[in-house]
């Protein structure tokens, strides 16, 4: 199933190809026809492939795609992350993040904001970026839990592998991965401080310049 999943989201198979018959399609991957079955439904659950009879199992066209589903987002994630992916991942991240920032000042509580702080401490003691990289996400999760908002929990659960992806990209574009470390500082403090507005402008910021690094050196290349 995620060998499958991967050629489709990667472009490998093409939306409208048709996939070989059953028993080929089986031993060219060594599966059993049974495991073979069982992949396709769960391929076809989320919107990638379809069947029909006399015509067989084709790929389907992206928009057809489950496109939060966190396989699909792994598979993605796996592959590089294209130029409009990682524009997408941003625009994400300023409709869902600065609310959670104004939520979390709201209403999180004593225990949620030392979660929030222990993960900015995390940030800061970072030697690699493998360590930043975790710690960035903790601070993410840590921020949407303190929203008490089931809704944005859930939705943070789906899209953790692509924000994740995110951080990393953002941070491998610069010399310092610590970077962004005073925007998670002034967001930690707006929302310590319960002031939601404050909050909102704070991780609104902290989008923006993240983003700034991967265009400049985006262009760089294009340049180059």
């Amino acid at each position: 199933m995620h060998e499958l999943g991967r050629r489709i989201v990667g472009g490998e198979l093409r939306p409208g190809d048709v996939l070989p018959r059953e028993e080929l399609l089986a031993e060219q991957m060594n599966v059993s026809r049974t495991a073979l079955r069982e992949a396709m439904k769960v391929l076809s659950a989320k919107g990638l492939v379809e069947s029909r009879t006399k015509v067989g199992t084709r790929v389907r066209d992206p928009r057809y795609w489950h496109q939060l589903d966190a396989d699909v987002l792994a598979w993605r994630c796996a592959l590089m992350p294209t130029e409009d992916f990682v524009q997408k991942l941003a625009e994400m991240r300023e409709i869902i993040e600065p609310s959670a920032a104004a939520a979390a000042a709201r209403r999180g509580s004593e225990e949620q904001l030392k979660r929030l702080e222990a993960a900015y401490a995390a940030m800061d003691a970072a030697q690699t970026l493998d360590a930043w990289a975790k710690a960035d996400l903790d601070f993410h999760e840590a921020l949407l839990s303190a929203t008490n908002n089931e809704l944005m929990i859930s939705l943070f659960s789906v899209i953790e592998t692509a924000l994740g992806t995110f951080f990393v990209l953002s941070a491998r574009t610069v010399k310092n991965f610590k970077y962004s470390l005073p925007h998670h500082r002034k967001v930690l403090d707006a929302v310590r401080r319960r002031q939601p507005e404050a909050a909102r402008r704070a991780m609104q910021r902290m989008i923006a310049d993240s983003s700034t690094p991967m265009n400049k050196t985006r262009r760089h290349v294009e340049k180059g």
